[in-house]
């Protein structure tokens, strides 16, 4: 039984080799193998076209060797020969951007120890010709069945665009917020000047400009002009002030930039004013001027770490449209801004202007310092143009249209005040320009009431014949725009005058009809009295 058995089982065995070795046999399993060989080649391709179309890099890196291999876009993508130095992670390590370095390595190292299958960061990465690249990074790790990573393949997308995009909306929010916080700390400013203003022209001429009382007073007044000079900069900053172009003389113009330049360069750098011996004039708005040379000083302190001199030049010169061919032939004066710090290279000096170009990082540069100087000079008629070398500085020429000088404003007496009799109604709630408002006109003759609030001056509307009512724009209970459209319902005969330390079409709560008389802040009695007189005598007119 045995003997049976065995020899059963030696014949299946025989029958199965048989099978086995035999042709047809043979022939299936090359026909599979082949099959897996060709899929596995289609797999490939397929993987390798994809690649190709997203135009990503591909970077395979065995934890073990610390090999580093670049299956796609090494070349294409980052500007590196595939035969170069790129065949380790060190390399790909010492490109990353030294602040991004330490936060990207800490990320793969916390992946690689845990068991997460996929990792993704963003970093920036030097290019093979010098500039960096945003790169997005998604990778697969590849790990044992000990769990352990033995491989990480990553896809590398450029994504420098997108990055700059992101970083234009976030610097235009936030100089619309600054811009907001600015416009709205001039408004403040601007109602403490009315006050100043108008209390300081009353003394003078209550003590009709005589002793040593007088000319206090009249510094007083010169430095309140000064501040409402600045907090027009500041609501031009807001873009709530209209450009103003002036004829203005250049070296004094400069001469009062000076020290302004000089809290912002520190004490490492001293400035020299080389001015022209003759008197010149430009046309330009002085807030703008003030914005390029300050712009200027600025782009000059920071190639001069170590500290250095900067010069501000002026002189005359006469283009024939050949020494500056961007200019008509004609007379022009240069004003130049000289540092002797690092220098730009020649691809620096051929971007120099574009927008959102810069040389800085992103906590020190936006890139819009140059465009803008480019284009408000362009504006005005003129062209800048820069002569650098790295290590031996940069001078910045700025060329302005020559104008003739303004003629010499005729002396004439302090006009007295125009006055009246009419009643005349002050809604304010900053209560120092209600009183300097109520005082100056109550002194020229008129009736006048006050009022905190708009419900507070509906009352007395209502209650009392009032010829004018001088209104701020912004009140605690609503819009002086508003209550202007209540008058014209309520009390249509009478004339409203509306008060504010922004400009009338920048105000965020409502927009005064184009044929309502305004009056910005800061003004002084004078501008008090004459716009109130021509406001009650438009009424009569009509």
């Amino acid at each position: 039984m045995r003997a049976i058995t065995a020899t059963h089982t030696q014949t299946r065995r025989q029958r199965e080799a048989g099978r086995k070795n035999s042709p047809r046999r043979k022939s299936n399993e090359n026909q599979r193998q082949t099959s897996r060989k060709t899929a596995a080649t289609k797999s490939a391709d397929h993987y390798q076209l994809v690649a190709r179309a997203t135009k990503d890099a591909i970077r395979d890196w065995n934890l073990n060797s610390d090999e580093l291999t670049w299956p796609q876009g090494l070349d294409s993508l980052l500007g590196y020969s595939p035969s170069g130095s790129g065949q380790t992670i060190a390399f790909w390590e010492q490109q990353i951007h030294r602040d991004d370095r330490s936060r990207i390595a800490a990320s793969i190292r916390e992946a690689i120890k845990s068991k997460a299958e996929h990792w993704s960061g963003e970093y920036r990465f030097r290019h093979a010709q010098g500039h960096y690249l945003q790169l997005l990074e998604r990778a697969l790790l590849v790990r044992d069945k000990n769990g352990r990573a033995v491989r990480f393949v990553g896809a590398l997308m450029d994504v420098t665009a997108g990055k700059q995009l992101r970083d234009q909306l976030s610097h235009s929010q936030k100089m619309e917020a600054f811009g907001q916080l600015a416009g709205g700390v001039a408004h403040d400013f601007n109602n403490f000047l009315t006050a100043i203003l108008g209390y300081s022209d009353l003394l003078v001429a209550e003590i009709q400009g005589r002793g040593t009382g007088a000319k206090y007073l009249s510094e007083i007044r010169s430095a309140a002009g000064r501040a409402a000079s600045l907090t027009k900069q500041l609501l031009t900053f807001s873009r709530r002030q209209p450009l103003e172009p002036r004829v203005l003389e250049v070296n004094t113009l400069i001469h009062n930039l000076e020290r302004s330049i000089l809290r912002l360069l520190g004490e490492n750098i001293s400035v020299l004013c080389e001015l022209m011996r003759e008197k010149k004039h430009i046309k330009v708005d002085p807030d703008q001027f003030t914005q390029i040379i300050i712009n200027l000083a600025v782009n000059a302190r920071d190639a001069m770490p170590a500290g250095g001199t900067l010069v501000l030049k002026t002189e005359t010169i006469s283009t024939n449209g050949k020494s500056v061919p961007e200019l008509p032939s004609g007379k022009y004066v240069r004003i130049s801004v000289i540092d002797n710090g690092m220098g730009m290279s020649e691809e620096v000096k051929e971007r120099l202007f574009e927008p959102f170009f810069t040389t800085k990082d992103d906590r020190h540069g936006s890139g819009l310092g140059l465009a803008t100087c480019y284009g408000i000079v362009g504006q005005s008629g003129g062209h800048i143009t820069v002569e650098s070398e790295l290590a031996k500085g940069t001078a910045v020429h700025i060329y302005l249209p020559e104008v003739a000088a303004p003629p010499a404003a005729a002396y004439r007496k302090r006009p007295k005040l125009p006055n009246g009799n009419e009643t005349i109604l002050v809604v304010e709630d900053d209560i120092s320009v209600r009183h300097v408002a109520v005082r100056t006109l109550r002194m020229l003759g008129y009736n006048v009431l006050e009022a905190f609030r708009a419900d507070e001056a509906k009352r007395l509307i209502e209650n009392t014949a009032i010829n004018l009512v001088v209104s701020d724009i912004v009140l605690p209970d609503m819009s002086g725009c508003d209550f202007a459209d209540w008058m014209r319902i309520n009390s249509p005969s009478t004339q409203i005058l509306l008060t504010s330390g922004y400009l009338p079409e920048m105000t965020t709560i409502g927009t005064p009809s184009s044929d309502l008389p305004f009056l910005s802040k800061p003004f002084d009695p004078q501008q008090l009295a004459e716009t109130v007189r021509a406001s009650l005598d438009a009424v009569v007119l009509t």
